[in-house]
């Protein structure tokens, strides 16, 4: 496998092996807030700091950006290590009745894979994930991830592929790779852990920026 293929496939299992070590940045008790005033995550480990410092991953990130250039607009982070589209489905009604988000950001699917779930599931759960946030009043954008040529070169396109159908039939923004310029950069290694799993710090900068340019369009 080229270190390009193995820090994808790499990722996408630590995401898998978060299911042991869960962790969530969502709050339990938040203040009183607006209908509308909130940005709404719902990730896996790359979207709940998984290995970082609190507060250097790019939800963070993202959270100081709008303070910045949409003042009054607030993060939830609602991102659990480990979780799949299945998760994100049962957790999404209580998060969209407690929150009541302007923008809804769904980063979930890799570990469907890894767990072998079929790609009509996973496409099934997002599709229903951005629906429901739709009928909330939410707008939603979809963060697409790929998976590696080692699982198959059709199983890869069918993969991503399936990102850009739910936002074509659901009409939803769309990042299509989350880790464009991470994972592949011409060092792989370089911008992960000392576990070649998750990115460190200094990748969630690129991160946002590639999630950001589809955001703010829905802002």
């Amino acid at each position: 496998m080229t270190g390009r293929r193995y820090c994808i496939a790499a990722l996408l299992l630590g995401g898998f092996m978060g299911a042991f070590h869960l962790q969530t940045q969502a709050q339990t008790q938040v203040p009183s807030v607006a209908p509308g005033q909130t940005v709404l995550v719902v990730g896996d480990s790359l979207s709940a700091e998984y290995g970082l410092a609190r507060g250097s991953g790019w939800v963070a990130l993202l959270e100081k950006k709008l303070a910045t250039e949409k003042p009054g607009l607030r993060v939830v982070n609602a991102s659990i290590s480990g979780d799949t589209t299945f998760g994100g489905r049962s957790r999404l009604p209580a998060l969209l009745k407690q929150h009541r988000p302007r923008v809804v950001v769904i980063e979930l699917g890799g570990n469907d894979a890894l767990r072998g779930l079929s790609l009509d599931a996973t496409r099934s759960n997002l599709a229903w994930m951005a629906q429901q946030a739709k009928q909330a009043g939410a707008r939603v954008l979809l963060v697409g991830m790929q998976m590696p040529p080692n699982y198959g070169a059709d199983y890869a396109r069918r993969f991503a592929a399936l990102y850009t159908e739910v936002a074509r039939a659901e009409k939803t923004g769309l990042v299509p790779f989350f880790l464009q310029g991470v994972a592949d950069g011409p060092d792989p290694t370089r911008l992960f852990q000392a576990d070649r799993i998750h990115p460190t710090a200094e990748a969630h900068p690129i991160m946002l920026g590639n999630v950001w340019p589809e955001l703010k369009k829905l802002l």
